[in-house]
């Protein structure tokens, strides 16, 4: 990013809501949320982003640490637009003395944020409120940073740490990851989590291992809420 485009450029924080770092330093997770008033009174509206992402792809946003563009610490694979906001994929450069101290940051869960850093394009701001609602950006780059602005997301997973997710994670990846209906996931976790849990020194280190482990809890649930 040049000089004269950084100074045109904002920044909104989010916490990271991180699905895991793992040891080769590649991670996934949400850079910003859809329709959540943050503290600095925006909103970024789905769709924001889409543009940019046409234009720029992954390729061409840059992951930086603390915004500063000295501190590139690695690359986007992925970034993309879903019902909950912007779903990025990445890989940290582990060959970077940056790089490896953010990631073990991440695993220790010391560092959790993530910002981006953009231009507002189109924008509508409500007066009675003060809420700017963000109707179009021109993303530049995400960073990793340590303060962030949207209180709802957290981390969700970090490979390593050896605890199971909470289970407002344990849905999101259902829902997300597993292809389950969101009642189907409630169901789970309500009736069938603590057998998934038991399970896990199988499952639990394979995604493969893990989807199948839930397809079968939720038929057993099924079976048994239909023969009652």
């Amino acid at each position: 990013m040049s000089q004269a485009a950084a100074a045109y450029c904002e920044r909104k924080f989010v916490d990271l809501v991180l699905d895991e770092v793992a040891g080769d330093g590649s991670f996934s997770g949400y850079a910003s949320l859809f329709g959540q008033l943050d503290l600095g009174k925006d909103i970024v509206e789905r769709g924001a982003f889409a543009k940019s992402l046409r234009t720029r792809g992954a390729a061409g946003i840059r992951m930086l640490f603390q915004h500063d563009p000295n501190q590139p610490i690695g690359r986007w694979a992925e970034l993309k637009e879903d019902a909950r906001g912007l779903f990025v994929r990445g890989r940290l450069a582990k060959d970077v003395g940056r790089a490896r101290d953010v990631h073990n940051l991440l695993r220790g869960g010391a560092l959790d944020g993530l910002s981006i850093g953009f231009r507002a394009v189109r924008a509508r701001k409500d007066h009675a409120t003060g809420v700017r609602h963000i109707l179009e950006a021109d993303l530049w780059e995400i960073s990793i940073v340590t303060f962030p602005m949207l209180p709802q997301a957290r981390i969700d997973t970090v490979k390593g740490r050896g605890r199971l997710p909470t289970t407002r994670q344990f849905e999101g990846w259902l829902t997300r990851d597993a292809g389950l209906t969101r009642t189907d996931a409630r169901t789970v976790i309500a009736e069938g989590f603590s057998s998934l849990v038991r399970k896990r020194d199988a499952a639990w280190g394979t995604q493969a291992g893990l989807a199948e482990c839930i397809r079968e809890a939720t038929r057993m649930i099924k079976q048994k809420g239909s023969s009652a």
